[in-house]
């Protein structure tokens, strides 16, 4: 038993050891269906806090020689899977978090050779017996004794990425530390499994990767580990009913990643809400919104309109394909958001970003409080004014504050279409969130509502039809809404409803506004 070859399962104990354990022990049946595969170097990227060193910890504890974890494991969903003691406690793990080195030196090659050291040091205490050629090189030792003890190596490696976090100006030494990594692992028939965990995905490198045997498992595409990102809704539903906590609350504060099909959690922030019993933003113990500030307020084309588009709850095209997976190396609009991916910042899928949830928008509000979106921000503080003049069926004012809105933002999400003024109107409504579920061209009748805001249980507020117009009237408006019967087909709602019509005029930038109260 070692520090970093073959560790205790310790560490994993702790997070057993925990008031809120959420059973992953599955992810286990994915990885030793890899064992000695093609398949079997894994690298998982995923923002802070979502349970990567958890994850990294479970697997050293079920593979390690240097402990017996069968009782450990009997009490979860792996103990009852046909192969849980083929593999259990059978290999010769190294557990490295590559944040212990990687301030080891004065560079990153320095750092490296001390690693190398430290782990030729274990493997020399545990296999004095061997014969090496040379006990200096770290690859020709795990080939050596792999090859006398036929005992195969599994490599698990805690925030492989950090280098290029910690040393983001330094290319050549991050190059130096992939072909390390490449040499120690790539095509050698010692590795029996390596699974990587990080922040970011593997970097690039002109056309091709020096980790290129890796199957990359990112925010952008979780293939079959999408269950093992975060909690699950079925995981939340259940710590909700446990602690008495109000599960549609907790949704709307931190659910929101879409990965593959399957609703995602932040694992941190549940945790938190579920043992505090409140709902807060935890994002800002792990992530500062000055980070955030940063990269959105970088110049470049489309960047500032597409982040107000997703302030007011729009979803926006991004092209992920091109992201160079660093903190430094940015060419476009589409390269800040797709590092706000890996961040955990955005939620992704299909070609489409917006802000995951409440947690996450608060961070974003944060960010733009100052710097040049004083426009945006007046908005956002009126928003609740709004929403009280609407209720009132105070037309005037209603067409007064949108217009005030539009004018205001006109320079950065464009004017005369009726996609700009939607925008504005989510931005203008940006506090009805909190007591209203907002739906964006919801599906009613026969046809498609612009805003639909059906209140919270909770909420006591009520429902909203909104109808946008561009060089008609708010009456054609809310024609339209009758003659589409759109209140007759929102089956989750009864009670009253306001019916919103606003148009405005293209050349004398007028706003005008009908409000009529209904029952369904």
């Amino acid at each position: 038993m070692g520090i970093y070859l073959n560790p205790d399962n310790m560490d994993f104990q702790m997070a057993l050891n925990s008031e809120i354990y959420v059973d992953k022990s599955e992810l286990i049946k994915q990885t030793n269906a890899h064992i000695y595969t093609e398949q079997r170097f894994i690298c998982v990227s995923r923002p802070r806090r979502f349970g990567k060193s958890m994850a990294a910890n479970m697997l050293s504890a079920y593979y390690s020689r240097g402990c017996d974890s069968k009782e450990m494991f009997s009490k979860y969903k792996i103990s009852s899977d046909p192969n849980f003691e083929k593999h259990l406690n059978k290999y010769n793990v190294i557990h490295i978090n590559m944040l212990d080195f990687v301030s080891k030196g004065n560079s990153i090659t320095e750092s490296f050779d001390y690693l190398s050291k430290r782990l030729i040091h274990e493997i020399k205490k545990e296999n004095g017996d061997v014969d090496c050629f040379d006990w200096n090189d770290l690859m020709s030792v795990l080939a050596e004794v792999f090859n006398e003890k036929r005992v195969p190596f599994i490599f698990i490696i805690d925030e492989w990425d950090c280098v290029f976090r910690e040393y983001k100006n330094d290319t050549e030494g991050q190059i130096q530390y992939l072909d390390f990594l490449r040499r120690i692992l790539k095509d050698q028939s010692y590795v029996a499994l390596a699974y990587m965990t990080g922040i970011l995905p593997i970097k690039k490198y002109g056309k091709h990767s020096a980790l290129n045997m890796f199957t990359e498992i990112a925010m952008t595409n979780t293939r079959e580990y999408a269950e093992f990102t975060g909690f699950t809704e079925a995981e939340v539903q259940e710590l909700c009913k446990k602690y008495d906590m109000p599960f549609e609350e907790t949704k709307r504060w931190y659910d929101g990643y879409d990965l593959k099909g399957v609703s995602i959690y932040n694992p941190r922030s549940v945790v938190m809400s579920m043992t505090g019993h409140d709902f807060d933003s935890y994002w800002t113990s792990t992530e500062t919104y000055e980070a955030l500030k940063v990269y959105i307020q970088m110049n470049f084309d489309g960047l500032r309109e597409k982040v107000v588009d997703m302030i007011a709850g729009e979803k926006v095209c991004v092209n992920t394909g091109k992201f160079q997976n660093d903190m430094s190396t940015f060419n476009s609009a589409d390269d800040v958001l797709t590092l706000l991916i890996h961040l955990g910042y955005l939620t992704y899928n299909d070609g489409k970003v917006w802000i995951p949830n409440s947690e996450v928008q608060q961070e974003f509000i944060n960010s733009i409080e100052d710097g040049g979106w004083e426009t945006v921000m007046n908005a956002i503080r009126s928003s609740d004014e709004l929403i009280e003049a609407t209720i009132n069926g105070d037309e005037e004012k209603v067409a007064r504050m949108v217009e005030k809105a539009h004018d205001e933002n006109a320079s950065i999400i464009g004017y005369n279409n009726e996609t700009s003024l939607s925008c504005v109107i989510s931005l203008a409504y940006y506090s009805a969130r909190k007591e209203y579920i907002i739906h964006r061209e919801l599906a009613t009748g026969k046809g498609f509502a612009d805003l639909v805001f059906i209140p919270r249980k909770t909420s006591g507020k009520p429902a909203m039809v909104i109808e946008l117009k561009w060089d008609k009237s708010a009456d054609t408006a809310i024609e339209q809404i009758k003659r589409k019967q759109y209140t007759e087909k929102i089956s989750e709602y009864s009670g009253e409803m306001l019916l919103v019509g606003i148009n405005y005029d293209t050349e004398t930038k007028k706003h005008d506004c009908i409000i009529e109260k209904t029952i369904v």
